[in-house]
C-alpha cells in the first residue's frame, strides 16, 4: 500500500535535490568558478546530511541550506587567502574562447560586472534577486537587520547599473566596445 506522502525525511532529501540549481547559482555568485561552485554544492549537501538531525521540519530548508553553503563558502575563503588572485580575469580570459553571440557577451559582461560589486552586496542581491529569498530570509541568513539587506540589494543594483551603463528610461545597456585583440 502507497502512501500520498513520503517519511520527513525522505522529503526532505527530495526538497535538497530541488533546491541544487539554486545553491548553486548562489555558489557561483559567491566565487566566480563554476567548478568552485560545483565543489561548494556538494561540500554544502554533504554537510547538510551529515547533520540533518540538526535541521527543523518545518523550518526553511533552503535558507538553511544557503546558510551552509554560505559558511562553507567563507571558510573556505579564509583558506584560500595564500592564493595568487587573478584580480582582472587577464589568466582566466585566456583560458576561454572568444563567444560569437552578443547574448553570451552580455552574459560575460553581467558576470564580470557582478564580481565586481563587494561581497557583501553580490550576495545580497543574489540572494534576493536570483534566488528568490524574501529580504528577511536573506537577513537571517546573512546575519544582518533587514534594513541591512534592503540597503545592500539597493546599492548592489546602482553600482551594476553604473558598471553596465544601463540606462533605466530606455532600457538599454550602452557598454562600451570592447578593445579588438
Amino acid at each position: 500500500m502507497m502512501h500520498d506522502t513520503l517519511p520527513a525525511g525522505a522529503q526532505i532529501r527530495r526538497d535538497m535535490v530541488a533546491a541544487i540549481p539554486r545553491l548553486r547559482a548562489f555558489a557561483v555568485s559567491l566565487c566566480g568558478n563554476p567548478d568552485r561552485a560545483d565543489d561548494l554544492v556538494q561540500e554544502t549537501l554533504a554537510k547538510a546530511l551529515l547533520n540533518i538531525k540538526s535541521f527543523t521540519v518545518g523550518t526553511n530548508l533552503l535558507a538553511w541550506l544557503f546558510t551552509i553553503l554560505r559558511n562553507a563558502y567563507y571558510s573556505e575563503f579564509r583558506k584560500r587567502r595564500r592564493e595568487v588572485a587573478d584580480i582582472d580575469g587577464s589568466l582566466s580570459a585566456t583560458l576561454i574562447s572568444k563567444a560569437n553571440q552578443d547574448d553570451h557577451m552580455e552574459y560575460l559582461d553581467f558576470r564580470d560586472a557582478l564580481q565586481k560589486l563587494p561581497p557583501d552586496q553580490r550576495e545580497a542581491l543574489i540572494l534576493i534577486g536570483a534566488s528568490g529569498l524574501s529580504y528577511e530570509e536573506a537577513a537571517d541568513i546573512c546575519k544582518c537587520a533587514v534594513g541591512t539587506m534592503k540597503s545592500r540589494v539597493s546599492r548592489a543594483r546602482s553600482r551594476l547599473s553604473e558598471l553596465l551603463q544601463y540606462d533605466p528610461g530606455s532600457g538599454q545597456s550602452h557598454l562600451p566596445a570592447s578593445d579588438p585583440d
